[in-house]
C-alpha cells in the first residue's frame, strides 16, 4: 500500500530538491549546531567547577579557537586523501564524545584539553560537512549551502534554548548524556545516507599542501571579512545598545536576536536566490545590504533604529559565507579539502579572534564608530566578488 510519505518521496519534486544525501548533510549541520548551542549554557557551570576567573575562562575559551584552527587544516588534508564522507563520519563520532568529556573534567589541564578537543573536532566536522555539502551541490546541480548553514543556526538555537532548562531539570551530566544519546541516534539515522565521494582524479594528483597561488587565499579573505562583523555583533552588539544607546536589558538582546532571525530566514531562501541570479550577483546584493545595515546601526540615534540596522545586516551577511565556502570547495585545480579548509580557517578565525581586538579598540573609541567603519571590510568583499563565480556549479557539471 502506498503511504502519503512514500508518495511524496517518489515525486519528481522530492527527488530533485530533497534527495536523501541533501537531507543527510543538512542533518549533520543541525547536529553540529545543536552541540555548539548546548555549550553556551554549560559555560557558567564549567567555570565554577574549575574555579576559573573571568580571565581564566577567557583563556580557556581561547583553547576552543586554537583547537579549531589546528584541526580544521588536518581535516582538509584528510579530505583530499579520503573524500568528505569518511572524514565527516569519523569527526562526528569523535565529536559526540566531547560533551561528556566537558561535563566530567575537574582540573584546569583536563578542562583545557576538553575544550581544545571540543573546538577542534567541531571545526574538523565543520570542514568535512561543508565539503560534503559541496559534493551534494555538484550531484544536484543546484545550491544547497545556504540552507545547510540555516540548519546549523537552527540547531544552535535549539541547543542553546533547551540547554539551560535541561541542566536545571536533570543536571549537568544528565544533560550531557541525553544530548550524546540523541546525537548518536541522529548520526545512526543519517549514516547510510551521507553522500559517498572519493577524491577527484585531479585532487589525487595534486600535492596536499597549502596552496601557493592566491585564489584560495582571496576567497578565504572574503570569508574572513564576512565573518568579522558577524562576530562583532554577536559579542558586542548588546553592550553597544546598552552603554551607548541607553537600551534596556531586554531591548539590548534584540541586537543579535534581530540579526540572527533575519540571517536564518534568508539562509533558507538563499539557495533559490543564488540558483536564479547566480553567486556573483547574490553576493554583491548581500554585501551591499550588509554595508547599509551596519552603517545604520553604527549611526543610529536610538536603540530601535539600531535593531533595524542589525536586522538588515543579517539579511546581507546571511549568504556571504555560504557562497564563499561553495566557491572554495569548487575551485578547479585545487584539492577540495585543502582549499575549503583555507576558507574555513580564515573565516572562523575572524569570528573567534577579531571580536577581542574590536573590544580593545572600542575601549578608546566606542562601539558606534566601530560599527560605522566595519563596512570597509565589505568593500574588499565587493572587490573580490567576481571570484564567487566558482560557487555556480550547475553549468560545470
Amino acid at each position: 500500500m502506498t503511504t502519503p510519505e512514500n508518495a511524496i518521496k517518489g515525486t519528481p519534486f522530492a527527488k530533485a530538491y530533497f534527495p536523501p544525501t541533501r537531507l543527510a548533510v543538512s542533518g549533520l549541520f543541525l547536529l553540529n549546531g545543536m552541540f555548539a548551542g548546548a555549550w553556551a549554557p554549560k559555560i557558567p557551570e564549567f567555570a565554577g567547577r574549575l574555579s576559573l576567573s573571568e580571565s581564566g575562562l577567557g583563556l580557556m575559551i581561547m583553547c576552543f579557537g586554537i583547537g579549531s584552527l589546528v584541526l580544521m587544516p588536518v581535516a582538509g588534508i584528510l579530505i583530499a586523501h579520503y573524500g568528505t564522507m569518511r572524514i565527516v563520519k569519523g569527526a562526528a563520532v569523535l565529536f559526540l564524545s566531547t560533551m561528556l568529556l566537558l561535563s566530567v573534567t575537574t582540573t584546569v589541564p583536563l578542562g583545557a584539553l576538553a575544550v581544545f578537543l571540543f573546538g577542534g573536532l567541531m571545526g574538523a566536522m565543520d570542514v568535512a560537512m561543508n565539503g560534503n555539502a559541496v559534493e551534494v551541490e555538484r550531484s544536484m546541480r543546484r545550491a544547497i549551502m545556504s540552507s545547510c548553514h540555516a540548519f546549523w543556526s537552527l540547531g544552535a538555537f535549539l541547543g542553546a534554548a533547551t540547554g539551560g532548562v535541561l541542566i536545571e531539570m536533570i543536571g549537568v551530566m544528565g544533560h550531557a548524556v541525553l544530548l550524546t544519546v540523541l546525537g548518536v541516534v541522529m548520526l545512526a539515522f543519517l549514516w547510510p545516507f551521507v553522500l559517498h565521494d572519493a577524491p577527484h582524479p585531479s585532487e589525487e594528483r595534486a600535492k596536499v599542501r597549502l596552496p601557493m597561488t592566491p585564489l584560495p587565499w582571496l576567497i578565504g579573505l572574503m570569508a574572513l571579512f564576512s565573518m568579522v562583523p558577524e562576530g562583532a555583533i554577536l559579542d558586542w552588539g548588546a553592550l553597544y545598545m546598552r552603554d551607548e544607546l541607553g537600551a534596556s536589558l531586554a531591548v539590548s538582546g534584540l541586537a543579535f536576536g534581530a540579526f540572527s532571525l533575519t540571517m536564518a530566514t534568508m539562509r533558507f531562501a538563499g539557495d533559490h536566490v543564488r540558483d536564479r541570479f547566480g553567486a556573483v550577483k547574490t553576493l554583491r546584493f548581500c554585501t551591499v545590504m550588509a554595508m547599509v545595515g551596519m552603517v545604520i546601526s553604527g549611526m543610529a540615534p536610538n536603540a530601535f533604529v539600531a535593531v533595524l540596522g542589525f536586522a538588515i545586516c543579517g539579511i546581507g551577511i546571511s549568504n556571504m559565507v555560504p557562497i564563499a565556502f561553495s566557491a572554495a570547495g569548487n575551485l578547479p585545480g585545487f584539492a577540495q579539502g585543502v582549499a575549503l579548509s583555507v576558507a574555513t580557517v580564515m573565516g572562523y578565525s575572524g569570528a573567534l579572534f577579531a571580536p577581542s581586538v574590536i573590544g580593545f579598540i572600542a575601549e578608546h573609541t566606542g562601539f558606534s564608530i566601530i560599527f560605522t567603519l566595519l563596512p570597509a571590510l565589505f568593500v574588499v568583499v565587493l572587490l573580490l566578488s567576481h571570484h564567487a563565480v566558482h560557487a555556480d556549479v550547475r553549468e560545470r557539471l
